[in-house]
């Protein structure tokens, strides 16, 4: 038994294994009979217990992931003054250097308008930052000029700003003295002729306070639409045109056709029944209320 037990000692020694830690933990490989007698070895097989066991080690130490790295002070540090410093530039080339300042001012639309007006009552200095100019503020200012209806400005990069003006257009003459006021459809003042133009009807507004009370009247702009919503046909025989309020105009033509046209409204039934009555030889029509239109001699 002696020897035996030596002879079992010696070959597991000859395998590198530890007798104490085979006991322990089981049987973990079995050699083969002639391996145990000192021949050649055959091939080792696990056993089952060795391979849960491991299994179960690798399933309990888990996977190995990539290592997680902390935020780097430094790259944040450099980011943060690149941001600053591309801030900073665009600051500088918009309000401090010369590459993007008002070099010159264009002024578009009719002729009529004095480009030198417009510019001088723009009031924008050359070599201002194009990024400082108010549209808006400009736009006000060259709306104050008498011919000027209304403007749009807008800066041109990178040196530019364009002012375009859109011009009154006179519709009405006003007696006045020895001649005329001629008026806008908003009653506004444009200028003063000695004789009436041709073509263009006399504004007979009752109670008005002279021209400069006629700027902004409801009456002046009802009339305006009245004769723009007329047949062109007709709309050239107009002569003159009485404008008490806004819901009483009346149009007098040449020959001495007299239309009482009421308000600004339903211009288009107004027009259709206008034209049906016409047919006739009346010297009166009251289309005020067109559906019930009557005529008289």
């Amino acid at each position: 038994m002696i020897r035996r037990r030596g002879a079992a000692l010696l070959a597991a020694s000859r395998a590198g294994r530890d007798p104490a830690g085979t006991a322990a933990g089981g049987p973990a490989t079995s050699t083969a009979p002639g391996a145990a007698a000192g021949s050649g070895a055959g091939p080792a097989a696990v056993s089952p217990g060795a391979a849960g066991t491991s299994a179960a080690g690798t399933s309990a130490a888990g996977p190995a992931g990539p290592r997680r790295r902390g935020t780097d002070p430094w790259k944040a540090a450099f980011f943060a003054l690149a941001v600053a410093a591309i801030v900073a530039g665009a600051a500088w080339a918009l309000l401090g250097s010369k590459f993007f300042v008002v070099r010159s001012v264009q002024v578009t639309g009719p002729a009529g308008v004095s480009r030198t007006e417009v510019i001088a009552d723009a009031g924008i200095r050359i070599g201002t930052p194009l990024v400082r100019i108010d549209p808006g503020a400009v736009a006000r200012r060259v709306e104050r000029i008498t011919l000027v209806q209304s403007a749009q400005v807008r800066r041109a990069w990178p040196d530019k700003i364009v002012i375009a003006v859109q011009e009154r257009t006179a519709v009405f003459a006003v007696a006045s003295g020895r001649g005329y006021h001629l008026i806008d459809r908003f009653g506004v003042g444009l200028r003063y002729a000695a004789g009436r133009p041709r073509g263009m009807p006399v504004l007979d507004t009752p109670g008005a306070a002279g021209p400069a009370g006629l700027r902004g009247s409801p009456a002046v702009l009802a009339a305006a639409t009245v004769l723009r919503e007329l047949p062109a046909r007709l709309a050239r025989s107009v002569r003159v045109i009485d404008a008490p309020s806004a819901d009483a105009v009346t149009l007098r033509l040449r020959g001495g056709v007299t239309i009482d046209w009421g308000g600004a409204g339903q211009a288009a039934v107004k027009s259709r029944e206008l034209k049906f009555l016409m047919r006739g030889h009346a010297r009166y029509f009251d289309v005020s209320d067109p559906r019930t239109a009557v005529t008289g001699p």
